[in-house]
């Protein structure tokens, strides 16, 4: 089976289908894992992840490894934030945490001794680029003395970045440290949606970052969109998706706003009168595919954008497009490693999550273990239901014989229930089902996260789902 893209899907469909995409949003989970963090438990602790590791050495897995590490600093908060973070402008808190972060890595390196190669880095916050350049560059030099990290044309080594905090010189830097990819919050360029949500960010400063990063030789650079925030129009996001076009990034990501202050206090300042309503939103969303997909962008999936030339269109048409807890990924087939608070790791059949604050982070590292929290060890209902779900959220269609050499499973007799219930779907003209394929057509993709709830066997169980964003 072939896989097509956004731009096979006229405007007119996309218009007649808004009803469709009414009458299915609801609140459901993003998938950058399955089982999902909410259904983690703290009876998984650090013993549990070191027998996921001791089993990944015990049978001799070589899959290349994955590092994602967390700074939670930044100097201001922005009002739609839900992210794990410290607001300070204490800059001898980014001290302690570097050497804490420090010796996590150490004893995470220890673990994978002579086991796998690094392939990818990714660094995200809050916001990296809050540590200083001699402090990152320390870090850097740690995480390669640590850790054997593939070349430079072979390795994915990301940073997110507040173009607010860098200048030119240090984007140079930057890729002088080893990063080859680069990710830039923007959210909006409107004045006014800027100061409505604390975040202002001219530009011009913007886009002297995305000139420095392509003269210090960046594979790729990306930009990050948020629709549905507070003073948001559809002429504003107009005007702001012609700048970024104009500005010429090799990704794209459009976030959906999810407002949830009872979760998130930051988002508590943020007047609720000033949100656009659903069919604002929605007229966006149309608006973003429509423009981008005109500029030549190829619709990844999700919310997520990218040059046909790009890694991520590229792994996508190979096959090769994986999913995780930073979105997509290059990169299949990787254990997950994550340092700092907050960060999940994917090791083996296991996830497991830090500790979120930075006073319990501390403590457990002082006594000399690793800092998990909680997690979750998965059994082969959820490795088979994952398996599903990635290949539908990055391939937008499903072998279901090649399901069935995997796993003990007839794949009509184990998942009869679910392809009952995709039948509404397939009404619809969301997707086709043959006795091998479930194929998503081209206007499903906008609800690719509704298709894939339908295999979510943690959905059948207490738990509600008012702590997701909306599927749309």
């Amino acid at each position: 089976m072939s896989v097509s893209y956004m731009q096979d899907l006229p405007s007119s469909q996309l218009e007649m289908s808004k009803g469709l995409l009414r009458k299915m949003s609801q609140f459901g989970p993003r998938y950058t894992s399955y089982p999902t963090a909410d259904r983690f438990s703290d009876q998984f602790r650090a013993d549990a992840y070191l027998e996921a590791v001791a089993h990944r050495r015990e049978m001799g897995a070589r899959r290349a490894l994955s590092i994602y590490l967390h700074i939670p600093f930044c100097d201001t908060v922005c009002y739609y934030c839900a992210c794990n973070k410290v607001v300070t402008r204490d800059r001898s808190k980014a001290v302690r945490y570097l050497e804490y972060l420090k010796r996590e890595i150490s004893m995470q390196a220890k673990l994978f001794a002579g086991m796998s190669q690094v392939e990818q880095v990714h660094l995200g916050g809050g916001s990296p680029t809050y540590f200083s350049d001699a402090q990152m560059g320390e870090l850097m030099t740690h995480l390669r003395q640590s850790f054997q990290l593939a070349e430079d044309s072979v390795g994915e080594y990301a940073i997110e970045v507040d173009p607010r905090t860098v200048s030119a010189e240090r984007i140079h830097q930057l890729r002088g440290q080893g990063f080859n990819r680069l990710s830039l919050g923007v959210q909006d360029f409107d004045d006014t949606v800027q100061l409505a949500v604390n975040r202002i960010q001219p530009q011009a400063q913007t886009l002297e970052i995305i000139a420095a990063a392509r003269d210090a030789g960046f594979r790729s650079v990306s930009i990050d969109l948020i629709y549905g925030l507070p003073k948001q129009t559809v002429m504003t996001m107009a005007r702001t998706l012609a700048k970024v076009i104009d500005a010429n990034p090799d990704r794209i990501a459009i976030y959906n706003y999810a407002h949830l202050p009872h979760l998130f206090k930051p988002q508590r300042r943020i007047d609720e009168a000033d949100l656009p309503n659903a069919e604002s939103k929605l007229d966006m969303l149309f608006l973003c595919i429509n423009r981008l997909t005109a500029a030549g962008y190829v619709y990844i999936g999700m919310d997520h954008f990218a040059r046909p030339q790009d890694d991520l269109a590229i792994a996508q048409r190979q096959g090769r497009l994986h999913r995780n807890f930073q979105g997509y990924s290059t990169h299949a087939e990787t254990d997950l490693i994550a340092c700092g608070i907050s960060a999940i790791s994917a090791v083996g059949g296991s996830y497991s999550q830090n500790e979120k604050t930075l006073d319990a982070y501390y403590e457990r590292i002082e006594q000399q273990q690793l800092p998990v929290a909680r997690g979750i060890r998965l059994d082969m209902d959820d490795l088979l239901r994952r398996t599903v779900i990635q290949r539908l959220m990055c391939n937008f269609e499903l072998s279901m014989p090649s399901l069935e050499i995997a796993y003990p499973i007839v794949f009509a007799d184990y998942f009869a229930n679910e392809l009952a219930q995709l039948k509404t779907f397939e009404a619809d003209g969301l997707l086709a089902i043959d006795h091998e394929w479930i194929v998503v057509k081209p206007a499903g993709r906008l609800l690719i996260r509704n298709i894939c709830m339908v295999f979510d066997q943690y959905l059948r169980t207490p738990g509600g789902t008012a702590r997701y964003s909306r599927t749309i």
